[in-house]
């Protein structure tokens, strides 16, 4: 969801969106953020065919260290008026700080300007995203069905896989039913805290001699952090808040994690959380009406990386799983030749 930073249009931007939507004279409003306002950067007067005159007015007015958002009008119209395009265009020079705060208010700016004749909403990075040859990929990519990512298609396999019996060395038994471990009461109270959003980290242990699932930690935790909290010795559960921007919306997305060494954990430690792990999610979900955005599992914390977690959250629309490669055959000559046919009598050896 995203989260409202307070800034408000001035009156004097109210009225230059009303004049800009009820007549066809201007064709680009350029909207900035400044002394905690919206406030107006330039207009440009409409003199042709949107598509015609589109790039010619837009990719000037874009700065390549300084986010701002573009209202640009189209010839088309809705029972409200014109229609209109809104650009957030975020540079990756541009500081953290401009980009997290036109993220957050760019909620806002729909709200002031009027969502109901705003037709697509359109974020960049580069002037590629946004010139007109973007915007067309833009409307090709949303009007297109969305395949299966690889990353859904993994866990499309992993959800079919829990229902059936997991055989290995570590594991002799079904998973599905799972191990419903009483939660102790720190715990949940920290669960709690945390959807509340007042804790960005949790972290919960298994108890075996208790049987309870217990709280390990609430350090205060960013994504930089994320790989020291995974334990080289024993399975944890994590609960992390990731607080991140994407395409121009400042989110706060909850990602669950399940960590699990390879080579040091005991047997009976990978099958109680491995069990226990299905009802934990299902309680967060449906009893503290959690939304999980991501569950991950992972066996080494090194693997968290800032663009590891993002393209998890937000794996990428048309990514296609890599054909399996044949390995070669050796190099070079293909060896002696083989005997593949006995001698007959006459040439057995005297």
């Amino acid at each position: 969801m995203s989260h409202q930073t307070g800034i408000q249009a001035g009156n004097d931007v109210k009225g230059i969106f009303a004049d800009a939507k009820n007549g066809e004279q201007l064709r680009v409003l350029k909207i900035v953020i400044e002394d905690e306002q919206l406030a107006l950067g330039c207009t440009r007067p409409a003199s042709g065919e949107w598509d015609q005159e589109y790039d010619s007015l837009v990719l000037p007015l874009l700065e390549d260290d300084l986010p701002c958002y573009i209202l640009y009008r189209l010839d088309s119209t809705n029972n409200q008026g014109y229609e209109w395009i809104l650009l957030a265009w975020s540079p990756d020079r541009s500081p953290v700080r401009p980009k997290m705060l036109y993220a957050a208010t760019r909620a806002t700016l729909k709200k002031e300007f009027g969502g109901g004749v705003i037709k697509d909403e359109v974020f960049g990075t580069t002037k590629e995203d946004i010139n007109l040859s973007g915007y067309k990929k833009f409307l090709t990519s949303q009007a297109a069905p969305l395949p299966l990512t690889a990353a859904e298609e993994e866990l499309r396999q992993i959800k079919l896989n829990e229902v059936q019996t997991d055989i290995s060395v570590d594991t002799k038994q079904q998973t599905l039913p799972g191990v419903a471990f009483p939660m102790h009461g720190d715990a949940m109270d920290a669960l709690q805290r945390f959807r509340s959003k007042q804790l960005n980290y949790v972290q919960l242990n298994i108890d075996f001699e208790k049987e309870l699932i217990k709280l390990s930690s609430t350090e205060p935790t960013e994504v930089k952090d994320l790989p020291r909290r995974i334990s080289k010795e024993c399975a944890r559960y994590h609960f992390f808040l990731y607080k991140h921007s994407h395409e121009g919306d400042y989110l706060e997305s909850t990602v669950f994690i399940y960590s699990m060494p390879l080579n040091t954990c005991t047997i009976r430690e990978r099958m109680l959380y491995s069990s226990c792990k299905n009802p934990l999610v299902d309680m967060v979900e449906n009893e503290l009406q959690m939304e999980i955005e991501k569950k991950l599992e992972i066996d080494n914390g090194d693997e968290l990386t800032p663009d590891f977690l993002y393209e998890e959250v937000h794996p990428k629309q048309h990514a296609h799983k890599q054909a399996f490669a044949k390995p070669k055959g050796p190099a070079g000559k293909r060896g002696g030749r083989r005997i593949t046919k006995p001698p007959t009598e006459g040439e057995e050896d005297d």
